[in-house]
């Protein structure tokens, strides 16, 4: 045989390899039959994953604050990150990240271990037994009952009161609020970091508004190019240090979880809380994403969502002995929806762009806490958004609404703006006879709020 018939040989069982490699992906996510094809599912993992990397560095410095090394949440942040969107590819097949959320990690810093005063590993095992009840609900498919118990208007307040309670943060990490003695918060001093952090935040909406893929991410690395010269060039502090590009992920928070600690009454209502954020954030999320781009079974209802909800709910309950908080589904899934994705591939593709960041945590810890603000910030404004959905002349269903939303930031707790936002939803349907508009799982809801403020006084 010629060297050219071998070469051609060659060739044509390297093209009849890649199309029977390409054929069993096809099959097994079904791309052809979802409208897409390989490339269309790759490109969308990619873009998701650019809309949603800034957890990696986000999450991190959200769980320092609460005890947890931040390279050791950080590694905690991509191995949940990579198995739970792995698992949502392969098992639910519908194109969505999973990685811990934010909300859920604000809950788990300011209002379990800053607020309440539980050790970080007591409130990791909150986390883990959450994770438990949010599986036994997954798997026996009881979704529909709760949706049906909790109003729609309390469950956009809750997203619309952690979006405006992250904001704040955003803004008080960057010095942009700080405490006053006289006024409770007033704007902080107009210096260099000041400015920063307001270039980096306007940088980081026009990123958005000009619709780029990985608009946060960018902004994150433009806001931390310009605080590079400070304490060097200008300014009193170094917020920018070289530690290395590349080291071994640090494992030091796994297993740390107290899962016999976080077994008592008192806890009782913090796990609620976050199973009840968490759930709801999901199902939320999966709802949206299936009206967006069409992700419906034959009965109009969110395709594969047991296994999607099953998958979420695992990796919540895994997300604590890894060293982190809960693990939901990502909005920012939209981001690869938009860009064609319809399949399980997407989510494979986003799982595995996450992994190479499990050795880079010296080169991430570059990003000051002032980089992270504007996009937490901005976070804040996209949680925002279900609050016109809210009906506002309702007044009955708007007032414990507009307490939940509002009482989240200004107690600085999101647990205490869900439960009186329950509370007075159950007392305003009682003093007005409208008692069959309150489901059981209202006034068990309404009943453990109560216990919650009582057993923390």
């Amino acid at each position: 045989m010629t060297q050219s018939s071998t070469s051609y040989a060659e060739e044509t069982s390297a093209a009849d390899a890649s199309r029977t490699s390409h054929h069993w992906l096809d099959r097994y996510f079904n791309v052809s039959r979802r409208g897409s094809s390989l490339r269309t599912e790759l490109l969308a993992g990619v873009a998701t994953f650019l809309a949603g990397m800034y957890i990696i560095v986000v999450n991190p410095a959200i769980l320092s604050d609460a005890g947890i090394p931040f390279s050791a949440a950080l590694s905690a942040t991509v191995v949940i990150s990579f198995f739970s969107s792995l698992a949502m590819g392969l098992y639910a097949r519908n194109p969505i990240l999973v990685a811990p959320g934010m909300g859920m990690n604000a809950l788990f810093t300011y209002t379990l271990v800053l607020g309440a005063g539980l050790s970080w590993e007591v409130a990791l095992g909150c986390v883990f037994w959450s994770g438990v009840l949010f599986a036994v609900l997954a798997l026996f498919n009881v979704r529909e009952a709760i949706i049906d118990a909790i109003p729609a208007s309390l469950r956009y307040a809750i997203t619309c009161g952690i979006g405006l309670f992250i904001t704040f943060i955003g803004l008080k990490n960057a010095g942009f609020i700080v405490a006053n003695p006289a006024t409770l918060v007033t704007l902080g001093n107009i210096d260099i970091s000041l400015g920063t952090f307001f270039i980096g935040l306007i940088v980081t909406a026009v990123l958005v508004i000009r619709g780029f893929n990985g608009a946060l991410i960018l902004g994150i690395a433009v806001t931390t190019l310009l605080a590079a010269p400070m304490g060097r060039l200008w300014g009193d502090e170094v917020v920018v240090a070289w530690q290395g590009l590349a080291s071994w992920p640090d494992f030091s928070a796994v297993m740390k979880v107290d899962i016999i600690g976080a077994l008592k009454v008192a806890y009782l209502p913090f796990i609620f809380v976050m199973l009840f954020t968490n759930f709801f954030d999901s199902l939320s999320c999966f709802m949206a994403l299936a009206e967006s781009a069409d992700l419906k079974d034959a009965n109009g209802n969110p395709r594969n969502l047991k296994r999607s909800m099953t998958v979420d709910a695992f990796a919540s309950m895994i997300a604590a002995p890894l060293g982190t908080s809960a693990a939901q589904t990502f909005i920012e899934s939209g981001a690869g929806v938009a860009q064609g994705g319809r399949t399980g591939l997407t989510a494979v593709t986003i799982a595995f762009l996450f992994l190479p960041f499990l050795f880079l945590s010296p080169l991430l810890s570059l990003v000051p806490s002032i980089a992270t603000a504007p996009a937490l910030v901005l976070v804040g404004l996209f949680m925002m958004a279900p609050i016109a959905k809210i009906d506002w002349n309702r007044f009955e269903d708007a007032f414990p609404a507009f307490l939940a939303i509002i009482l989240m930031p200004l107690t600085y707790s999101i647990t205490l703006g869900i439960a009186f936002g329950f509370m007075s939803f159950v007392l305003i349907k009682v003093a007005t006879g409208k008692l069959s508009d309150i489901k059981p799982a209202m006034w068990v809801s309404a009943v453990l709020a109560l216990v919650m403020l009582v057993t923390a006084q």
